[in-house]
């Protein structure tokens, strides 16, 4: 069962930086399935009621940390952005930790959506989704059952986690479904069978769910020395059931997909589908690879584009 209160725990300020507004943030817990999760509120100093822009995803494990410059880019162009952590990642809480479900993710964006909407000092008439990664597909789904959602934003988007398994192969297909269940069984008695996020010599990465070069350098850049490559085997099935039909069938609000013509995690071949199949979307394309979108080049010219399809979307 959910709680739809969202709750303040700490305030900060921006850090110093070229900005059009200043902006302060705050952290702030809701809870979701019963348990924790948590999220920093980026809300600038004007307009009273900013347009709302929710953000999650990014690295499997990795928490926030990777999108917070992405909230305050955002903040700092005048509107309020809530980055949170997705149960058993990050800041939240949940066990075991770095579980992918992404029918859990969904469960999480409405609960940290119906918590914002009891606040009356952001614009939660005017509300953007961000969802990075396989948040794009939590993203589209709730923005096609939520009227009150403006717009998303669908970064280096995993769209269906059954066709991200493929990718790997039948070998990759046949042994993650005896990890998963070997996961199961074993969790009951609480032993319960990891496999890793990353390729990086652990169980020589045959199971691993991301095997591209490069990826474990970006991983431990991006999550930090504590992040811990490893996640539930159990996490293979739940990404073999999700199909993400659903997710793309009925969202008419306006979507914006990004994506890495060099992208080897999340193709741009699958953000092409889902511009076409979608009522209202256009889709950028941009000389990049997966990690590229964290910082430099890349991150800058999504921001961009993110403000403009904002700026169109929901700005007064």
């Amino acid at each position: 069962m959910t709680d739809p209160g969202i709750r303040a725990e700490r305030g900060g300020v921006s850090p110093e930086r070229p900005s059009r507004y200043e902006f302060s943030t705050v952290r702030l817990t809701f809870r979701s399935g019963g348990e924790r999760c948590a999220g920093r509120l980026y809300r600038p100093d004007q307009p009273a009621d900013p347009p709302l822009v929710v953000l999650a995803g990014g690295p499997i494990g990795a928490g926030g940390r990777p999108l917070s410059p992405y909230a305050e880019r955002l903040a700092a162009a005048g509107y309020a952005a809530f980055s949170f952590d997705f149960r058993h990642t990050g800041d939240s809480d949940g066990d075991p930790r770095n579980l992918v479900s992404p029918a859990r993710q969904r469960a999480d964006w409405e609960a940290a959506l119906s918590g914002l909407h009891s606040r009356g000092d952001v614009a939660t008439d005017r509300t953007v989704l961000w969802g990075v990664g396989l948040a794009a597909a939590g993203a589209l789904a709730v923005a096609a059952d939520d009227p009150r959602i403006s717009g998303v934003v669908a970064a280096t988007p995993v769209l269906s986690g059954r066709a991200f398994l493929r990718e790997r192969g039948v070998g990759f297909l046949a042994g993650g479904a005896l990890a998963g269940v070997r996961d199961r069984l074993l969790s009951a008695i609480g032993r319960p069978h990891t496999v890793p996020v990353v390729a990086d010599g652990v169980d020589g990465g045959r199971l691993a769910l991301v095997s591209t070069p490069g990826a474990s350098r970006a991983y431990r850049d991006l999550a930090g020395d504590e992040w811990e490559n490893r996640t539930p085997a159990r996490s293979l099935l739940a990404l073999w059931r999700h199909t993400g039909n659903d997710d793309r069938r009925r969202p008419t609000c306006p979507v914006l997909l990004v994506g890495g013509t060099r992208d080897d995690v999340a193709t741009i071949e699958a953000a092409e589908d889902a511009a076409e199949s979608l009522p209202d979307a256009a889709l950028v394309r941009l000389p990049a690879g997966h990690f590229d979108f964290y910082d430099g080049d890349a991150f800058d010219r999504c921001v961009r584009h993110g403000l403009a399809f904002l700026d169109a979307t929901v700005s007064r």
